[in-house]
Order: C-alpha cells, then sequence, then structure tokens
C-alpha cells in the first residue's frame, strides 16, 4: 500500500469513527411530568385514559416514554412544591389535572411546555391569552363550555318540575368555579330557580353543606365539576341519599357513584386528547401555536336505582336521550 493510499484509508477512519458512535448512543428518552390534586387511587382511571392516549400514538412507558408522578393527595397547597420538583428534573413537558394544578405549574416556570388536561375557563382564569392562540408556554383542554351548566339546571328542572330553591355546591379554591356560579345564576334566573351557593373546600365542609341545605328547604343540589367533589363523589352521593336531595353533576363517575344525574364532557376522553398534545410538542411544535381545543361531545348519565330511591319517574323521552342509564 503506497502513502497516499495508507493516509487517504486513514483519514476515512477518522471522519466515520464518529458517526458510528453517535449511531449507537442510545436516543434519549423524553420525560413527562404529571401533576394532580387527587390521590393515585382516585386519578387512576384517568391517568389510564392518559396513558392509553399515548400508547395509540406509539409511545411505551418505560421504554420510549418516562412518566413522573406528583399527586397531591387531595391537598392542593402541596402543589407548588411538586411543580417545583418537577421543574428541578427538568421534564420535556408537564400534564396537569385539573385546577388548581395547571395555574401552579405556570407559576413555576415559564418554558417547559405544559398541557392541561382540564381547565373550566382557560382564559378567564389567565392561563392563556386566548384559545386560538394561547402564547406563551401552556395549552390543553378546556373542560366546559357556556351552556353546561344552564342544561345541567334545566335537567334538575325536568326532572323535579316543581324545584324552586337549588343549592349549589362550590370549592372557593377551584379557580373556575366562580364563573360556573355566575353562568348558574344566569341560567337560574331564566328557569325561575332561586340558587343558594354553598362552600366546601375539604370533606368536613362538604358535610356542614349538606346540613345548610336540609335547613334551608332546598330542592336540589347542583354540584359544580372539580378535583375535589370527584374524589368526594362516594361522601356527596351518600350525603345527597341521606337528606333526600336530587343532585346533577359534571362527571360520569359521580354518577356512576350513586349521584342522581350527571352531564358534562368525558374525562378520560379529555385525558387521551392531551396525549396528542403532548406527542405534538415532543415533535416541535410550541404550546403558543397549539389551539386550547374546547369539548363538543356531552354525555348524560342517569342512574335509575338513585332516582327510584328518591321517589322520582324518569320520564321516556328523557331515558332515550340518556348516554347510559344505570
Amino acid at each position: 500500500m503506497d502513502r497516499r493510499a495508507f493516509l487517504a484509508g486513514t483519514g476515512a477512519a477518522f471522519l466515520t469513527a464518529p458517526f458510528v458512535a453517535e449511531a449507537q448512543q442510545p436516543a434519549k428518552v423524553p420525560r413527562i411530568g404529571f401533576l394532580t390534586t387527587p390521590s393515585p387511587t382516585a386519578a387512576a382511571y384517568y391517568l389510564e385514559a392518559f396513558r392509553e392516549g399515548l400508547r395509540e400514538l406509539g409511545y411505551v412507558e418505560g421504554k420510549t416514554i418516562a412518566i413522573e408522578y406528583r399527586f397531591a393527595e387531595g391537598r392542593p397547597e402541596r402543589l407548588p412544591v411538586l411543580a417545583a420538583e418537577l421543574v428541578r428534573l427538568k421534564v420535556d413537558v408537564i400534564v396537569t389535572g385539573g385546577p388548581p394544578a395547571p395555574e401552579d405549574a405556570k407559576q413555576a416556570t415559564s418554558t417547559i411546555p405544559i398541557v392541561f388536561a382540564v381547565a373550566g375557563d382557560p382564559v378567564g382564569e389567565g392561563l392563556v391569552a386566548s384559545l386560538a392562540r394561547p402564547g406563551g408556554n401552556i395549552t390543553g383542554l378546556a373542560s366546559i363550555a357556556a351552556e353546561v351548566v344552564g342544561k345541567q339546571l334545566e335537567l334538575l328542572k325536568e326532572v323535579v318540575p316543581k324545584i324552586s330553591r337549588v343549592a349549589v355546591l362550590l370549592n372557593p379554591s377551584h379557580s373556575a368555579h366562580p364563573l360556573m356560579a355566575r353562568q348558574a345564576e344566569g341560567a337560574a334566573r331564566a328557569l325561575g330557580m332561586q340558587l343558594h351557593i354553598l362552600q366546601a373546600g375539604s370533606p368536613a365542609e362538604i358535610d356542614a353543606a349538606f346540613a345548610a341545605m336540609r335547613s334551608q328547604g332546598v330542592g336540589g343540589v347542583l354540584v359544580l365539576r372539580g378535583s375535589l367533589f370527584l374524589a368526594q363523589r362516594a361522601q356527596i352521593a351518600a350525603l345527597a341519599a341521606k337528606s333526600r336531595l336530587p343532585a346533577v353533576y359534571g362527571t360520569r363517575e359521580e354518577a356512576e357513584a350513586g349521584g342522581l344525574m350527571a352531564y358534562g364532557a368525558s374525562l378520560p376522553l379529555l385525558y387521551r386528547r392531551a396525549a396528542t398534545y403532548v406527542d405534538k410538542i415532543l415533535k416541535g411544535a410550541k404550546p403558543a401555536d397549539l389551539p386550547v381545543e374546547q369539548p363538543t361531545k356531552f354525555e348524560l348519565i342517569i342512574n335509575l336505582k338513585t332516582a327510584k330511591a328518591l321517589g322520582l319517574t324518569i320520564s321516556p323521552s328523557l331515558r332515550q336521550r340518556a348516554d347510559e342509564l344505570i
């Protein structure tokens, strides 16, 4: 081999070697931070929907993607600390459950992309600049539309035609509940109803709220949609049954726990859709350019066993409109 051939071969080897070494480096596994208020047990069913959404997009947890879970165990005051932990871990994207988790994640970072799976009024809550152009580092899915609370009251009046006084169970720490209460007041006026707003931010306060309902002589209850009331759905259903109060809720799971009726967007579907936002962000999309998705399908669930226990008759037309009869 002459000198020029040797040098050419050596140069080729040096040029090739870095590329071979680079090709052999293991691919970086993206990390998702998941921040939510309830305990792992309470969050399990919608977490599984989120994982299912990731699997449908080709991700395998523990292999092609990693998830760092942070649960506040029903104590929203822990969320800022948990959000800060995820920021220190330098996760690639943070996914949050319902309020106040999105707000706490946004306070913790202005650079890591954030996807909220559930938000009542993203613009009113200050999460995004607009639904079409969120701006900043946060986007996701809205869980309610303006007409939902009014529809819930209409359903309650359809089942209990003579109802005139309705309690509204509100969580003062839920950022969307003031808006929902205002929407309920507007709908109540049109229906000839008088609302009694009762606040509850803990299980003990829920007990106290139902005691107040009994003393105020209300004829039914609107339970606003939120993580605390969802986590305490069995407690609330039992209190409503004990007080013989027909109640309408925002999620299927609350009707399944013994609530009379539920009308709202599907939580598992929202979390499954959140996975599509994660996928787009990991592929280079910016949250600022991803419009907030609003629910287009709402489901009506009626618990016939609860209706019978309360001595209520569900009309054939309402049965036909229901997505599910329990």
